[in-house]
């Protein structure tokens, strides 16, 4: 399944993630810090998306209420809710 979050409160602008069930086969970050974002997504591949989802919620950017890791939680969240 493929699926695209609009992301909140981030340098990043959208989240495209590809879900085979509840695995993560695939997720690209359109903005952000391309070098810290290409690191996510080589980790997150092929890991539960619940086990995403419990590691990165609540990661703050900064001073800011959220970051990528955490929006890309909101995103499995939403995503799983759908399937």
């Amino acid at each position: 399944m493929e699926y695209r979050y609009k992301t909140k409160g981030t340098c990043s602008r959208e989240i495209r993630l590809q879900l085979d069930g509840d695995v993560i086969r695939d997720v690209e970050v359109i903005g952000g810090c391309d070098g810290n974002l290409k690191g996510i997504r080589a980790l997150v591949k092929g890991m539960k998306a619940e086990d995403v989802i419990q590691k990165c919620s609540g990661i703050r950017c900064g001073s800011k209420p959220t970051s990528c890791p955490d929006q890309l939680a909101k995103a499995l969240r939403e995503a799983l809710g759908r399937q």
